[in-house]
């Protein structure tokens, strides 16, 4: 009898700690759409919004591996697309989207940039028909001796709104307290294109790493999650040097800050949504003051990478698209009003 009720004690007690590990104290949104599974370990989602037909956009979605890593291209209804995908590449982490760059005077493409972790390198895509513009990839943080400081993790790209200036800044797996991102212009000299540094910026507590990047385009303002400390935020372009404007919101994290999405409205208001790892959570933050707003629970698990747009993507995504990563090799795809963010 002693034994049972022992057993029965200890079955109790583990189900507080899965509990209390789990977020259960806020209802989950269901996600509109769950992605088809990629074979590996899903990270990093962007979205490419079709600006001819937004229900043609797709969402990107990296997956990690040393020899058949892939960037999945994704419909709104969550399918993969296989012809627009690539794959064999090495340990692809965070991926990012950007508009109109300028190849040469005749041509504008949109386009889609990777980290290839395991090659040291950036990679270099046109947008929708997938050409690789980056002659096999950008080599990054050259400078360091030690190879272990060159591996990169996250990416975000720039566009500056008066100078049309493209810009990569990337995040690496190890780095130093000081200058631990890189900026590089991405320039197109008679339709050959180079990733050129201008730039080592950005202040690392030591205390684990840093991944996710996010650019606010039109307030010029980048963002990255510095894991168990804070958000830090920078001017994007580096004409306007490298002062650290604000290191915010690490109270409301259990532990790693992950992913970051801005959700951008009308008169520069909005959102900052971040993954709150460890709590299977987000926390929000307003775009203009980056005050803490609420705690959403989108379903997801260990979310590492997210993205969102506040476009109409046609009659799936009608008030724009939030996609998040989750733990099961997926991603989940919200609509903004689903969420209360719209």
């Amino acid at each position: 009898m002693l034994l049972k009720t022992l057993r029965k004690l200890l079955i109790f007690l583990f189900s507080i700690v899965i509990l209390s590990c789990d977020n259960n104290k806020l209802p989950a949104i269901k996600a509109d759409v769950i992605t088809e599974k990629t074979p590996h370990d899903t990270d990093d989602p962007a979205i490419w919004v079709n600006q001819q037909n937004p229900e043609k956009s797709m969402v990107f979605g990296t997956d990690k591996d040393p020899n058949n890593g892939g960037v999945y291209a994704f419909d709104l209804k969550g399918r993969i697309i296989s012809e627009k995908s690539l794959t064999g590449l090495s340990y692809p982490n965070n991926v990012a989207i950007a508009y109109d760059f300028k190849i040469n005077d005749s041509t504008l493409t949109d386009i889609m940039m990777f980290t290839e972790r395991e090659k040291n390198q950036i990679r270099l895509f046109s947008v929708p028909d997938m050409k690789a513009l980056d002659n096999g990839g950008f080599p990054v943080f050259t400078y360091e001796t030690d190879s272990d400081n060159r591996r990169p993790m996250g990416i975000a790209l720039y566009k500056d709104q008066l100078s049309n200036k493209m810009y990569a800044i990337v995040s690496r797996k190890v780095g130093p307290k000081l200058n631990y991102l890189d900026q590089y212009q991405i320039v197109a000299n008679n339709s050959r294109i180079q990733a050129n540094l201008v730039r080592k910026f950005g202040h690392f507590s030591g205390k684990k790493e840093i991944e996710a990047i996010a650019v606010d385009q039109e307030l010029g303002f980048v963002y990255y999650a510095d894991e168990m400390n804070c958000i830090r935020k920078y001017y994007a372009s580096p004409e306007k040097g490298d002062v650290e404007l604000s290191c915010f919101g690490g109270d409301y994290f259990e532990r790693d800050i992950e992913g970051i999405a801005i959700v951008k409205q009308q008169d520069h208001s909005g959102y900052l949504v971040v993954s709150n790892q460890q709590a299977n959570s987000f926390s929000v933050f307003d775009r203009k003051t980056n005050d803490f707003i609420k705690e959403l629970n989108l379903g997801t698990r260990g979310t590492d990478g997210c993205d969102a747009t506040s476009a109409a993507l046609g009659t799936e995504f009608p008030n724009g698209l939030l996609v998040s990563m989750n733990n099961s090799k997926e991603f989940y795809y919200h609509d903004l009003r689903s969420i209360g963010l719209d």
